[in-house]
């Protein structure tokens, strides 16, 4: 009888279901979430649901069209606009987290000289304001890059995915940091006991551990890429467009429902991309989780 009890799996106790006074606890916190969704998701709604207004109106509802929907997406220059966002998003997102990741395993793993100042240093571009950001990227480029050749620097996609790469990489490396800190460093050393080199361990072991950290890293730098204005205003030349810059250009007189179609689309573009990226993150999670059972059982 006691073997029977003591081997028994514990019974866990029934949790009641939350009385009035409970209730009346919690409706101020839910009241407040609310407010909260509805003051951050209300601008977005209402520019969403004017974009398909029948009229140039922005404020008066008429009726339901498509028509702006189809000038966006037979406007030539709001094309090529939104193409050269996405290439300088693409390009600047693996660089980013290319740069992010290397800075992040170096702040981990390695003590140097000078490593507090560099650690420093890394948040210098999230604190800075975007417009002092720009300014010194439109300095350098054009007077300190230069020199001694005497070349200046083109103002076109290049320039612009520099200095996106800039401020983007260490959000990256913040993100990856603060992955690392959770990481058993013994994994990483019996690794190298059963025989693999120190590229091997990196990219067997440590990787697979921040890959969660690689792909929300990258979807903040595609963000932050995707919808920056101020300082792509300053690196940007005549001929070179981004999006943000582009509606910019559009709001200046008014704004239409092009622009919010536009808006829109540029919305649900990102918010497939985060969909995906996190599904493959879950697809990369839960076949990790079965190999590691297979292992086990082995």
């Amino acid at each position: 009888m006691t073997d029977a009890v003591v081997n028994s799996p514990a019974v866990k106790p029934r949790k009641m279901p939350p009385g009035p006074l409970e209730y009346l606890k919690r409706w101020p916190i839910q009241a407040w979430l609310v407010v909260v969704t509805i003051f951050l998701y209300a601008p977005l709604i209402s520019m969403m649901v004017f974009s398909f207004n029948s009229t140039r109106s922005t404020t008066v509802w008429k009726g339901f069209s498509l028509k702006y929907y189809e000038q966006a997406l037979h406007n030539d220059s709001l094309l090529v606009a939104f193409g050269n966002s996405l290439t300088i998003a693409l390009f600047s997102t693996i660089l980013s987290v290319v740069v992010g990741a290397m800075a992040a395993i170096v702040l981990w793993r390695f003590r140097f000289a000078g490593k507090t100042l560099f650690d420093g240093a890394l948040a210098v571009p999230i604190v800075v304001p975007e417009i002092c950001m720009g300014v010194g990227m439109l300095v350098f480029f054009a007077k300190v890059l230069p020199w001694p050749v005497g070349l200046p620097w083109p103002f076109n996609l290049g320039a612009i995915i520099i200095a996106h790469v800039s401020f983007s990489f260490p959000f990256v490396a913040v993100v990856v940091r603060a992955r690392l800190g959770s990481f058993n460093r013994e994994l990483e050393e019996a690794a190298k006991d059963l025989g693999a080199s120190e590229f091997r361990a990196l990219m067997d072991v440590v990787i697979p551990h921040i890959q969660p950290s690689l792909i929300a890293g990258a979807l903040l730098a595609f963000t932050l890429s995707l919808d920056d204005f101020v300082i792509t205003f300053f690196t940007a030349g005549p001929d070179t467009v981004t999006f943000p810059v582009k509606v910019y250009s559009m709001v200046r007189f008014s704004v239409t429902p092009e622009v919010n179609a536009a808006s829109t689309i540029l919305i649900v573009v990102t918010v497939l991309l985060t969909f995906l990226a996190l599904k493959f993150q879950g697809s990369s999670a839960l076949t990790a989780g079965h190999d590691g059972g297979a292992g086990e059982k082995k």
